[in-house]
């Protein structure tokens, strides 16, 4: 994913043909320990490719990709739940309590 950060700043940054030097120069600069068969193999993928249609053919891909709607609306109705339970126990707590108006305990 760095590598690949790395050539889209280079590309943003006007070099439309990011080579591996350029990439293992950027990352140098921010401490980026630089792998030679990463870097080659990201640039065969990009050979002869425009980025801005691979980048519009991404957000196409991803537009319909679930973004997680669902689990929100599960974690609602299991907060729910636990603020019933809650609410139960809260009750059971109150009827224990009312024992002890009752002028005795236990021990007594």
């Amino acid at each position: 994913m760095k590598f690949l950060a790395a050539y889209l700043l280079l590309n943003a940054g006007g070099n439309a043909a990011p080579s591996a030097d350029d990439i293992k120069k950027l990352l140098a600069t921010v401490g980026v320990e630089s792998d030679d068969s990463r870097i080659a193999s990201l640039l065969e993928s990009l050979n002869g490719k425009d980025i801005a249609e691979l980048i519009q053919e991404g957000q196409s891909k991803l537009a319909s990709v679930p973004t997680g709607g669902a689990v929100a609306s599960a974690g609602a109705a299991a907060g729910g739940a636990a603020a019933d339970e809650a609410k139960e126990e809260a009750k059971e707590e109150e009827k224990e309590e009312s024992d002890d108006d009752m002028g005795f305990g236990l021990f007594d």
